[in-house]
């Protein structure tokens, strides 16, 4: 039986005669598999020098690192299958081209010159990592791929040529993190890659309030027109902040701000979504926003104060759209929270000043809390804070909110002592926490550590007689 014909001038580079050994093989002149069914196995690495031609209407397994140096290299109708044990590379002066692929590789490939599939594509196992030149798995027009999970996809750049929607296998080496363009207004060349952390996520053009500061796509236009994007988010592989869903856009980095390009969210923003922008004709960074707090409003501050037969509480706040009103809490053990009163919410830009005052008899010390609710129901609270008859001249706050690097909390005289604190990012996990010792009638200092990412977090502090919690931004 016929396995594989060959025309071809190769030279063989290979210390052993074993049949298991590793065999290099350099293709200096033809290399021409002929059929479908014609296999040729390389279990070593495989050079196509300058001087070589391969076309390949079979199957061509590799198992170590490919390089071509063949200018202008065909297609032919055939597959190549890149399925070492060991990582691979594809590499040399000129980009390999090949109608199927199949990866298998758990070890990984790395690209080191372009790789370009004009027919079908399987990812079966593995990482496919582009250098940072950058280097490309290209698609070309009319080509396909399945398989992509976390396990198997692109960590770097993707190319897709060509006027069909496309999907792109990319992620960050551990999840899959795709994403698409549709409605594609002219033939096309574009390239994608996604990235962590988001650059700049504070600055933004308005109507954009927040920008998702945990993941970015990168996606660049070299010629053709505009296109649907369409991003997805996924909190149990990066987290996602609860943004109001209806609020939720798509946003571009553009001259120096992250400005929104529209779309339509849905989904559940704790768990998956996604989020198509129409018509896109900028291009380059792209995110989450949104034209929303994820929170009804910020509180200023919030501080209270006993006075000769009553508690006086004084709070201001900032950015109230869509706010209802206040309720004013109190506990006496600072666990189980009453509402005293409310007050109507101004439900404008702000600032805004308010204050109430407690007349019910005071056993000890009280605890005081203020929360906002908006008009859809969320709410939202202000930090915890605690008064006695020895309190007029007191207080505990954080006193620079956003904080960067360090969080300085003032403290009063009666709320010396140790405190256990905790920082909490917005999937309710606890990135950071110790112990603190707070100095009577000054100033305590908690240093954030380098794991601690520009966002929005809830800070906890707690002793055994006082408490506080407040949200925190950190820039």
């Amino acid at each position: 039986m016929k396995r594989v014909k060959l025309f071809l001038s190769i030279l063989v580079l290979s210390s052993s005669t074993m049949v298991l050994a590793q065999v290099d093989v350099q293709n200096n002149g033809t290399l021409f598999i002929s059929v479908g069914s014609d296999i040729l196995y390389i279990n070593g690495a495989l050079t196509n020098t300058n001087s070589g031609a391969i076309t390949n209407n079979g199957n061509l397994y590799v198992l170590r690192n490919l390089t071509n140096g063949q200018v202008a290299m065909p297609v032919g109708i055939g597959r190549l299958l890149l399925n070492g044990s060991v990582a691979q590379t594809v590499g040399g002066t000129q980009p390999f081209r090949t109608f199927n692929l199949t990866t298998n590789n758990a070890a990984g490939i790395i690209l080191n010159a372009n790789l370009s599939v004009s027919g079908a594509h399987t990812f079966t196992n593995g990482i496919i990592a582009t250098s940072v030149t950058p280097n490309y798995l290209i698609y070309e027009a009319g080509s396909s791929y399945s398989g992509a999970a976390d396990n198997r996809h692109v960590n770097g750049w993707v190319k897709k040529n060509g006027t069909t929607n496309f999907t792109f296998p990319v992620g960050n080496g551990t999840y899959l993190r795709d994403a698409a363009i549709s409605n594609l207004s002219a033939s096309s060349e574009f390239n994608c890659k996604h990235y962590v952390t988001t650059p700049n996520p504070t600055n933004i053009a308005a109507p954009i309030l927040l920008v998702d500061n945990n993941e970015y796509w990168d996606l660049t236009r070299v010629s053709g027109g505009t296109v649907d994007l369409t991003l997805n988010w996924d909190n149990s592989k990066i987290s996602f902040f609860p943004y109001p869903l209806g609020n939720i856009r798509v946003v571009h980095y553009s001259g120096g701000l992250w400005t929104s390009r529209g779309g339509s969210a849905s989904g559940n923003v704790s768990t998956t979504g996604t989020i198509t922008g129409t018509g896109i004709s900028n291009f380059g960074l792209h995110t989450f926003g949104s034209t929303d707090w994820f929170v009804p409003l910020q509180f200023l501050t919030f501080r209270a104060i006993r006075k000769q037969n009553y508690s006086q509480l004084d709070w201001s706040t900032a950015i109230e759209m869509q706010s209802d009103r206040f309720d004013i809490e109190r506990s006496d053990d600072a666990l189980q929270f009453k509402k005293l009163g409310e007050k109507n919410a101004s439900d404008a830009s702000g600032p805004y000043k308010y204050s109430f005052k407690d007349y019910l008899p005071l056993q000890g010390t009280a605890w005081y809390r203020i929360k906002s609710i908006d008009r859809n129901g969320r709410h939202s609270y202000s930090s915890i804070f605690a008064v006695s008859d020895n309190t007029k001249n007191d207080k505990f706050y954080i006193i620079n909110n956003p904080v960067s690097e360090q969080i300085y909390i003032a403290t009063g005289e009666t709320y010396a002592g140790t405190y256990a604190y905790s920082i909490i990012n917005a999937s309710g996990q606890v990135i950071q926490n110790g112990d603190v010792a707070a100095n009577a009638g000054g100033i305590t200092t908690i240093a954030l550590k380098a794991l601690i990412t520009t966002g929005t977090y809830v800070l906890n502090m707690q002793s055994k007689t006082h408490r506080l919690t407040q949200k925190i931004m950190v820039r």
